[in-house]
């Protein structure tokens, strides 16, 4: 993890106000974070990218996990405990926000910043993308990085605000509102681009469902749980890394996310009844003469795949 101080000196113009950046952390929390607040005109904008725990703020509790997005602003006392099985990985941006000469010049956007004291929600607006940009300018420090960081943390800001923005409307909104094909193609895509760490609760979050109803939705729509769900994910990854990749099995099973080649051999010959060794093998044997019989090989095997149970 990346930790960067109050040296970086880093301030910007932002819709009528100078914010000037304290501090920039990227860190893995493993220990609990006491009690705190900031001082007059700071903030602090956190989001996790991992990991779970619990916030105590504005003399509340809430349970936190991946794609949290929480601010705090001044005098808002709170603290930190990561659940010691999988402790938070989080972004955190310190700011303090200087007010110009003529208080009318502040705009609605930046009044809404300022306003709110404290936020906490799950981010609909691409912050983790942002924050990896960020922190990598920070690393690297190629050409152009300190420009590059502060558009950066002005897109930032501006997503955060946007959060604040639409929690009223996205809390009045009922999943059942959404359009099948929207939820299909919310399911679809998380299912075929993050099979390495698939979670029920972080699905269901995106399509604004309690666990349980997710559940519900994937046997209505697919007639399937979401243990199999997941189990086709993976295996599909599987045999696309075992025919394209010249990644190890032990590399493979590591990638898709199984806590041993052993474990990833045994799923992989319940679903298809064939090692993965085996099926790269038949894979890759009809292309080293004859690219017509392995295309041909590939087009059976996938049939053949097809047709066992998912």
């Amino acid at each position: 993890m990346l930790t960067l101080n109050a040296d970086l000196a880093i301030s910007f113009p932002f819709d009528g106000m100078t914010i000037q950046i304290i501090n920039l952390k990227h860190e893995h929390i493993l220990q609990e974070l006491p009690l705190h607040n900031h001082g007059s005109d700071c903030y602090e904008i956190h989001y996790l990218s991992g990991g779970y725990g619990k916030l105590c703020a504005a003399g509340k509790e809430y349970d936190i996990g991946p794609n949290t997005l929480f601010t705090t602003g001044p005098h808002v006392m709170h603290a930190q405990q990561p659940d010691p099985k999988d402790p938070m990985k989080e972004f955190c941006i310190y700011l303090k926000v200087i007010a110009p000469a003529r208080p009318k010049d502040v705009s609605p956007l930046v009044q809404t910043f300022c306003r709110t004291a404290f936020w906490i929600g799950q981010d609909t607006q691409g912050i983790h993308g942002l924050m990896k940009m960020l922190f990598s300018e920070l690393e690297h420090t190629w050409i152009g990085y300190q420009e590059q960081i502060r558009l950066l943390l002005s897109q930032i800001l501006i997503a955060v605000i946007r959060n604040y923005a639409q929690q009223h409307d996205r809390r009045q909104q009922s999943a059942r509102t959404l359009q099948i094909d929207q939820k299909s193609l919310l399911i679809e895509e998380y299912f075929l681009y993050e099979y390495q760490h698939l979670s029920l609760d972080e699905l269901a979050c995106r399509l604004f469902l309690s666990p349980r109803q997710t559940q519900r939705l994937l046997r209505e729509y697919y007639g399937k749980t979401f243990h199999e769900k997941k189990q086709e994910a993976r295996m599909a990854a599987a045999c696309s890394l075992l025919e394209n990749s010249s990644r190890s099995i032990s590399a493979i099973a590591e990638a898709l996310g199984y806590s041993s080649p052993e474990q990833f051999s045994v799923a992989f010959r319940k679903q298809y009844q064939i090692t993965p060794s085996e099926y790269r093998n038949r894979r890759r044997a009809p292309s080293a003469g004859n690219p017509a019989a392995a295309h041909a090989s590939r087009a059976g095997n996938a049939a053949g795949i097809g047709n066992r149970k998912g």
